[in-house]
C-alpha cells in the first residue's frame, strides 16, 4: 500500500508487446474516473499491464491503496483490508463514528474478535466511510493483484463499498485469474467487488509476431523464427510461458532435433502436471500417446492400443487436463503446453512406444511414417525412404512446412553411404522450409550441404537456396555468387540457375533494369538448351517483369512466350512466375477487372499449396487492385493481412510495409502511413534495394501530400525521380508518383517544374496507352493552369479527368479530381461542391480524404460563413456550415433521427451527435427544433 501526492503529467512505462489497445480502452475508462478489472489465464501478462495502468494513473491521484495477495494467505481474513487501508486508517479513524472505528481497528490490528459476523454492519460501514473520508480529501486509486487470492472477508467488504461509491473520485484497479476459455463467467464472480461500472478487460494470448518481438525484447532474438513459430504453438501465445520457453532453449547448447519436443523447463512441467498424480499410470500412458499424435482422437487412441481411452479421458478432463467437446471426436489438451510438457517429462523408450503404437494406428500416411521415423533408432534406407514418399505427397497437399520436417527425418535416418544420400533430403528440406516462408531453416539446412556436398548439383542448388533466404538483403550474400558460378562449371543447367539469380541482383542490388533483363535472357536460353523448362519459364516471367517496368515494347511477345505450353504448374502460380507477370501487365495497362481475377485465382491456388512468399506478394497484388479500384477499406484490410504474414515469416517486410503505407494513407490512418513507408526506406536502404527503395519514397512522398506537407512530399518524390531515372524505369504506370509530386510543386509555389514533369511523363504514358496515368496528368496540369491565372481551363481540365477516371473505374482518383474542382469553386461558382467530393470520398471509404472534403467550408462565394454576433440564426447560415455539418442539418430538418442519419451517412451515431454540437454552437441555436425552424424559414422565402 502507499500513498502519493498529486503530480502533474503522466509517466509512460516501456509499451508492453501486443497490449496497445487493450491498454488505450482502459486508460479511456480510468480517464472518465471509471474502473478497469484486468483478467486471463495464469501466466498471461495480466500484472504486467496492471502495473503499467498504476504507474501512469498513480500521479493523478492523491491517495494510492494498494494490496496483491498470495494463495498461501488467502485463509487469513481481512489480511487484504490491511494492506489497503492499515497506513491510512489513523489519518482519518477520529472521522469515523466510535462503534466503526472499533471494529475496523480490531480487523486491521487483529486484537479483539471482529468478525464479519460479530460485527457485520459497523465494519462494512467503517470501509465505506474511511473511503469517502480519503476521497474527500482527493481522488483515489486503488490497486488490487490476484483478486482471486483475497480473503473472503476482505473481498466482501470490497465489494461492500465498490457498489456504494456512487460519484465518489475514487477508481478501482484491479486483476483477477481465470479461465483460458474467453467465454467463460469466471470474471462476473470478481466484478462483483468493483463498483457497477466497470469495465471488464480480457488480457488475450499474443500472436506469433508479437511473441517474437517479446522474445527479442528479453535477449533471445538470435532464436531461429521455426524456433520461434515452435515456441508460440506450445506456449500458445502466453508470454510467461514463451519466455521460460525461450530461456530454456538458449540455456541449451544443443537445439531439438526434427520430431524431438522444446526443452520445457522444471517451472513450467511442475506448473502444468501436478495434476497428473491424481491420474493411474495407464491413464499417464494415454495421454502420452495422445500428446505424441497430431489430431488424436478417441478411436484413434483406441487402435493404439489404450482400452480404456473414454474413462481415462474422461477423468484428465475433469481435472482440467483435457477440454472436451460433445461434437467433436477430437482430445484437445487445455493448452498446448500441458501436452508439451506430458512429452517432454516421458522418457526416449516410452516416447518411442508411443510413436510405435500410432505408426500402425494412424489412418494418414504420412502420419504413419512421421511416427515409424519417431519409433525407429539409427539409421534405416527403409524408414528414409518412407519419410521421403511422405515427404512428397505433403508437398502435394501444399503442406511445405510438414515436408521439410518430414526431409530432415529422412536425412536422419539415411546411412552416410547411401544413394541419395543424407545431403539430397536436407537440400529437398531446405528448398521445401524456403516455400513455406521458414528462412533461417532453409539458409541453415543449406549451409550444411554446402559443408557436405560435392556434387555440382546439390552445391548449385544449395548456394541458392542461401541466396533467396536472404530475401532483398542480397548484399548479404554477394559472395555466394561467384562460388555458385564456378560450382555450376558449363553445365547449361545449373549456368541457367545461377544467371537467373544474377538476374535478380541486378535489379536489386544494382538497380540496373537492363542488364537484369539481359541476364534473364541468358537464363531463359541455358534452360530451353538444358531442357529445364521450369527454370527457363522463371526466367522468361521475369524477362517479361522488367521489360514491363522499363516499357520495353518486347513486353507483350515476352509474356506469351512464358505462356506457351508445356507449363509447369507450380511456376505458374509462382510470385516470379508468368501469372505474376501478367497481374503486373494487366494492372499497369488498366484493365482492373482482368487484374482482379488473375490475381484472386493466383492467391487461392498459393494458398492451397501453402506457398507462403506468394501469398504476402498475392495478397499485396489483390490489394493494390482494390486500391485503385477505389475500394480503400476492403485494400486496407489485405495490406494488414500481407504486413501480419510478412511480419510473421519475416519475408518481404520492405514491401508489405510499403504498400500498407499507401492503403493507410487512402483509407486508414495517415500517421501511420508515414510511419510505415519511414520503416520501408530503412528497411531498403538498409538491404541497398534500390527497387523497393524508390517505391517506398513513393509511399513516403504520398503520405506526406495526403498530410498537408507539400514540401516533404517534393522532397521525397525527386529522389524517387532521379531513383528511377538510374533504375531505367520509363512506364510512369510502375509507381504512380509523377501526379502527387506535379501537385506537390505546385502547392510550394513552383508550377513551372510541374508542368515540365508533366509535359515529360504524358509523352512516356501516351507511347505505353497509359490512359489512367494521362488523367491523372491533366489533374495535375489543371492545377497549375490554375496556378497560373487559366481557371476556366483549369476547370474543363479537371472535369475531362474526373469524367475518364470515372469510366476507367479509379474511384479514389475520380473522387480527387471532384476535390481538385471543389478548391476552384470560390474562383468560378459552380465548379463543384465539398459535399460532392465527401460522397465520393464516402463511397470508397477515403477515412483521410474524407476529413479534408468535410473540413472545408461549403459557402458559395459572398455568402456569410458564420452568424453575426447577436444576429438571430437564418436561414443562409446554414452555408457556413462544414460538409457533413450541413448533410446532418439537412436530414434534421427532413425530421430523420440520428440512428436514421448514421445509417445514410454511413458514420457512428455519436459522430453524428458531435456534429449536431456543432452545427448548435456555428448557428447560436441549442436543439433540433431551431434547425426545423430554419428550414421553414427557407421555405417561406
Amino acid at each position: 500500500m502507499g500513498r502519493e501526492s498529486e503530480k502533474p503529467g503522466r509517466a509512460r512505462p516501456t509499451p508492453l508487446v501486443g497490449r496497445e489497445d487493450l491498454l488505450a480502452g482502459a486508460r479511456d475508462q480510468l480517464d472518465r474516473g471509471g474502473s478497469v478489472l484486468v483478467h486471463g489465464p495464469a501466466g498471461i501478462g495480466k500484472s504486467a499491464v496492471l502495473r503499467a495502468l498504476a504507474a501512469e494513473h498513480a500521479a493523478t491521484a492523491h491517495t494510492v491503496l494498494r494490496c496483491s495477495a498470495t494463495e498461501s494467505e488467502s485463509h487469513l481474513p481481512f489480511l487484504a483490508l490491511a494492506d489497503l487501508l492499515g497506513l491510512v486508517a489513523a489519518d482519518v479513524a477520529d472521522r469515523l463514528p466510535a462503534a466503526q472505528r472499533t471494529a475496523l481497528e480490531s480487523a486491521l490490528t487483529g486484537r479483539g474478535e471482529s468478525t464479519l459476523e460479530r460485527d457485520g454492519l459497523a465494519l462494512r460501514l467503517a470501509v465505506l466511510s474511511t473511503l469517502r473520508a480519503l476521497a474527500a480529501c482527493g481522488p483515489v486509486l486503488i490497486v488490487a493483484d490476484d483478486l482471486q487470492w483475497l480473503d473472503p472477508a476482505s473481498t466482501e467488504l470490497l465489494g461492500f463499498a465498490a457498489r456504494r461509491l456512487g460519484d465518489m473520485p475514487i477508481r478501482m484497479l484491479c486483476a483477477a485469474r481465470t479461465g483460458s476459455d474467453p467465454r467463460g463467467p469466471e470474471h462476473d464472480r470478481f466484478l462483483r467487488a468493483t463498483p457497477p461500472d466497470t469495465l471488464a478487460v480480457r488480457v488475450g494470448p499474443l500472436s506469433r509476431a508479437q511473441t517474437a518481438e517479446l522474445l527479442a525484447r528479453r535477449g533471445f532474438g538470435a532464436l531461429p523464427r521455426s524456433t520461434v513459430r515452435d515456441i508460440h504453438r506450445t506456449s500458445g501465445g502466453n508470454p510467461l510461458f514463451a519466455l521460460e520457453l525461450g530461456r530454456a532453449l538458449a540455456e541449451n547448447p544443443v537445439p531439438p532435433g526434427p520430431g524431438e519436443p522444446l526443452p520445457v523447463p522444471t517451472s513450467l512441467r511442475a506448473l502444468v502436471l501436478n495434476r497428473l498424480e491424481a491420474l493411474s499410470a495407464e491413464a499417464r500412458r494415454t495421454l502420452l500417446v495422445a500428446s505424441a499424435g497430431a489430431r488424436p482422437t478417441t478411436a484413434l487412441l483406441h487402435a493404439a492400443g489404450r482400452e480404456n481411452a473414454e474413462a481415462e479421458i474422461a477423468r484428465a478432463a475433469a481435472l482440467g487436463l483435457l477440454v472436451t467437446d460433445r461434437d467433436s471426436p477430437g482430445v484437445r489438451f487445455a493448452h498446448p503446453l500441458i501436452s508439451a510438457a506430458l512429452y517432454a517429462e516421458a522418457d526416449p523408450e516410452e516416447r518411442r512406444s508411443a510413436h510405435a503404437a500410432l505408426s500402425t494406428a494412424a489412418s494418414d500416411p504420412i502420419e504413419r511414417a512421421r511416427h515409424l521415423a519417431l519409433a525407429t533408432e539409427g539409421t534405416d534406407p527403409r524408414v528414409a525412404e518412407r519419410l521421403g514418399e511422405a515427404a512428397a505427397a505433403a508437398r502435394e497437399r501444399g503442406a511445405p512446412s510438414v515436408a521439410a520436417g518430414l526431409g530432415l527425418l529422412a536425412a536422419r535416418h539415411t546411412p552416410p553411404d547411401a544413394e541419395p544420400g543424407p545431403s539430397v533430403w536436407r537440400l529437398q528440406a531446405a528448398e521445401d522450409a524456403l516455400i513455406a516462408g521458414e528462412t533461417d531453416l532453409a539458409r541453415d539446412l543449406a549451409r550444411q550441404v554446402l559443408a557436405d556436398a560435392s556434387a555440382p548439383a546439390e552445391r548449385v542448388r544449395a548456394w541458392i537456396v542461401v541466396i533467396e533466404s536472404a530475401g532483398h538483403a542480397l548484399g548479404e550474400v554477394d559472395a555466394a555468387y561467384p562460388q555458385a558460378l564456378a560450382d555450376a562449371g558449363e553445365d547449361p543447367r545449373l549456368l541457367a540457375l545461377v544467371h537467373y539469380q544474377l538476374a535478380w541482383r541486378a535489379t536489386i542490388y544494382e538497380g540496373d533494369f537492363a542488364e537484369a533483363r539481359q541476364e534473364a535472357a541468358r537464363a531463359a536460353s541455358l534452360a530451353e538448351r538444358a531442357g529445364d523448362r521450369r527454370t527457363e519459364l522463371m526466367a522468361l516471367a521475369f524477362q517479361a517483369q522488367a521489360e514491363t517496368l522499363m516499357g520495353h515494347p518486347d513486353a507483350p511477345a515476352t509474356i506469351k512466350r512464358a505462356m506457351r505450353e508445356p507449363q509447369d504448374p507450380r511456376v505458374a502460380c509462382d510470385h516470379n512466375g508468368v501469372g505474376a507477370a501478367r497481374f503486373r501487365w494487366l494492372i499497369m495497362s488498366d484493365r482492373l477487372a482482368e487484374a482482379r481475377t488473375t490475381i484472386s485465382a493466383l492467391l487461392r491456388e498459393v494458398r492451397r499449396r501453402g506457398m507462403v512468399e506468394s501469398e504476402v506478394h498475392f495478397l499485396r497484388g489483390l490489394a493494390e487492385t482494390e486500391l485503385r479500384a477505389g475500394h480503400c477499406a476492403r485494400a486496407l484490410d489485405l495490406a494488414r493481412e500481407s504486413l501480419r504474414l510478412a511480419r510473421d515469416t519475416g519475408i518481404g517486410q520492405a514491401a508489405a510495409a510499403m504498400f500498407t503505407s499507401l492503403a493507410e494513407a487512402a483509407g486508414g490512418d495517415v500517421e501511420r502511413a508515414g510511419a510505415l513507408a519511414r520503416e520501408a526506406v530503412s528497411r531498403a536502404e538498409d538491404h541497398g534495394d534500390q527497387v523497393y527503395l524508390s517505391r517506398a519514397l513513393g509511399a513516403l512522398g504520398h503520405a506526406q501530400l495526403v498530410a498537408g506537407d507539400a514540401a516533404g512530399a517534393v522532397r521525397s518524390l525527386r529522389r524517387v525521380r532521379d531513383l528511377e531515372e538510374q533504375l531505367g524505369v520509363t512506364d510512369p504506370a510502375r509507381g504512380r508518383w509523377h501526379g502527387d509530386l506535379a501537385e506537390a510543386l505546385v502547392r510550394v509555389g513552383e508550377p513551372a517544374e510541374a508542368q515540365r514533369l508533366v509535359d515529360v511523363t504524358r509523352v512516356r504514358a501516351s507511347a505505353l496507352g497509359r490512359e489512367s496515368v494521362l488523367a491523372v496528368l491533366d489533374r495535375a496540369e489543371a492545377l497549375a493552369r490554375a496556378a497560373r491565372g487559366d481557371v476556366d481551363g483549369a476547370v474543363r481540365q479537371l472535369s475531362s479527368a474526373r469524367d475518364r477516371l470515372g469510366r476507367l473505374g479509379y474511384g479514389l482518383e475520380e473522387a480527387r479530381a471532384v476535390y481538385a474542382l471543389a478548391g476552384l469553386r470560390g474562383r468560378r461558382p459552380g465548379a463543384a461542391s465539398y459535399e460532392e467530393a465527401a460522397r465520393l470520398f464516402r463511397r470508397c471509404r477515403a477515412v483521410p480524404w474524407l476529413r479534408q472534403a468535410e473540413a472545408q467550408p461549403v459557402a458559395e462565394p459572398g455568402t456569410p460563413t458564420a452568424v453575426r454576433a447577436g444576429a438571430s440564426p437564418g436561414a443562409e447560415a446554414l452555408g457556413g456550415l462544414a460538409a457533413t455539418e450541413r448533410q446532418v442539418a439537412a436530414l434534421v430538418m427532413e425530421g430523420a433521427t440520428n440512428r436514421e442519419i448514421a445509417a445514410r451517412l454511413f458514420i457512428s451515431v455519436k459522430t453524428v451527435e458531435a456534429t449536431l454540437t456543432r452545427v448548435y454552437r456555428k448557428l447560436g441555436i441549442r436543439s433540433r427544433v431551431d434547425i426545423v425552424r430554419l428550414a421553414a424559414a427557407r421555405r417561406a422565402e
